[in-house]
């Protein structure tokens, strides 16, 4: 039966509306506030939400945006006792459904209704259905995909990320997820989440990193009507939000000294209490912590507290950057195109071997994420079914032009540059690659396909690497 959650503080209308629906073979639930009816998505999972937009404690964009946020599966239509075509465009833009205006005609909401669970049910679907690419869609890489961010692959450190996630996924451990910026580490939480035994409870994501010192403690903890100037209604904190689920702080060396210390009481006494409340609030929440910094280091320079630190330090999974994951780097890019084609109708379906050639040996500052949208922005530009160079931006494209790789004197500028510098550890490690591939190749009487299997890379990365050091 299908479940719907209405949210409105005119009793009668939510009485009425409530009757209407349960003979029509709904299964109803209803709620007179705000707070209340996050309460009851916490507490059970709903198909869809009817919200009247003005309620006592909130309105209708907020829970709206709190819904799309944590609980995505849910469809909401938004009610009103007036019409207004500017706020109607806005709610749709932030995910609702359809917005209706008051009185209610029973057939038209009992459509509108129908049609947003059907919409729902499709856009479901979809999700479960945007994977890996055909190539890869191994056991683990389909297990692991979520929300539609494919960050797996078949690379030796994807197989290690995915083995240490089915490793602590049926704990409760707490984890910290290591990485620069854009590697995944948000998309690993959601994969330890989806594999846990709490994976049918709210997974609530928290980025530190944009919180000031004034509104962090009233995000972390929620806050009661009038407890201090601003507080107009009262808000629900991402601690009681994330209740019976999982906890995912992003940057969470940002946060301020005085907010470690409140947050190390919480994470301790396993209780919460809004800012103006004297009621405290029991927790079970799993906490997941993310960050680009070496916590240890700012642990000695006095940034971060260290009895925190060791709280949520009961399991660290290090994300390598792009660069390093190999073969990973195409798969994610054919599979971002197959995201890119469904969001912008378009049928893109290849890369030239030039645009490969130049996507494996760049270096990806901004990981994955860059990836994305730079595979998206192609996408767009592309006319055809294949993305060429100059649907690249220059960025990358002057760097591949700019970059002789047939030269002996680039080549050879670039080996004498990396044996100059022998003693930086990213140009040993150039050194040590070069002399390895030459070794392995006059081994197998210079057999590309043989040198390739040994040194375990594809022949386009071999080609690559030879291209890079002058080996014809």
């Amino acid at each position: 039966m299908k479940k719907i959650l209405i949210i409105d503080d005119e009793v009668n209308v939510a009485l009425l509306l409530s009757k209407f629906l349960t003979r029509n073979g709904f299964d109803v639930q209803t709620a007179s506030n705000g707070t209340a009816g996050m309460e009851c998505l916490k507490n059970g999972e709903f198909n869809l939400v009817l919200c009247d937009f003005r309620l006592e404690d909130t309105d209708g964009r907020e829970i709206l945006k709190n819904i799309k946020m944590y609980y995505p599966k849910t469809g909401v239509i938004i009610i009103t006792g007036y019409s207004d075509i500017k706020m109607a465009v806005e709610l749709i833009k932030m995910g609702a459904y359809d917005y209706i205006t008051k009185p209610l005609y029973p057939d038209e909401i009992l459509n509108t209704i129908n049609k947003a669970i059907e919409t729902q049910y499709a856009l479901l679907e979809d999700m479960q259905d945007t994977g890996p690419v055909s190539s890869v869609k191994s056991k683990e890489s389909k297990k692991h995909a979520q929300n539609g961010e494919f960050v797996f692959g078949t690379s030796r450190a994807s197989k290690e990320i995915i083995r240490q996630i089915d490793l602590v996924a049926p704990t409760n451990y707490s984890v910290i997820i290591v990485g620069d910026s854009g590697t995944g580490k948000e998309a690993v939480a959601k994969s330890i989440h989806m594999s846990s035994p709490r994976h049918n409870q709210p997974f609530v994501a928290m980025d530190c990193g944009s919180l000031t010192k004034e509104l962090a403690a009233s995000e972390f903890f929620g806050h009661e009507k009038g407890s201090f100037t601003g507080a107009l209604y009262t808000k629900i904190g991402h601690f009681e939000m994330a209740n019976g689920g999982t906890l995912f702080l992003d940057e969470v060396g940002n946060l301020s000294y005085d907010i470690q210390a409140a947050l190390l009481r919480t994470v301790q006494e396993r209780k919460v209490k809004r800012i103006g409340s004297t009621k405290e609030i029991d927790l079970d929440v799993r906490i997941i912590v993310a960050t680009n910094e070496n916590l240890q280091e700012s642990i000695q320079k006095g940034r971060f507290r260290e009895d925190l630190y060791h709280r949520f330090n009961e399991f660290t999974i290090y994300m390598p950057p792009l660069r390093e994951r190999g073969n990973d780097i195409m798969l994610l890019a054919e599979h971002f195109l197959v995201i890119a084609n469904q969001e912008l109708s378009r049928n893109v379906t290849s890369f030239s071997p030039e645009v490969v050639e130049c996507f494996m040996s760049y270096r990806w500052p901004g990981n994955i994420r860059e990836l994305k949208n730079i595979v998206r922005r192609a996408t767009l530009l592309t006319e055809g079914n294949e993305i060429m160079m100059k649907a690249l931006p220059l960025e990358i494209s002057n760097r591949m032009m700019s970059f002789d790789y047939n030269s002996p004197a680039t080549a050879n500028n670039e080996v004498a540059e990396v044996k100059e510098n022998r003693h930086d550890l990213k140009n040993a490690a150039l050194e040590a690659e070069y002399e390895t591939i030459l070794r392995v190749l006059k081994e197998v009487n210079f057999n590309k396909t043989k040198a390739a299997e040994i040194l375990k890379i594809d022949r386009k990365t071999l080609y690559n690497k030879m291209k890079a050091i002058n080996l014809k």
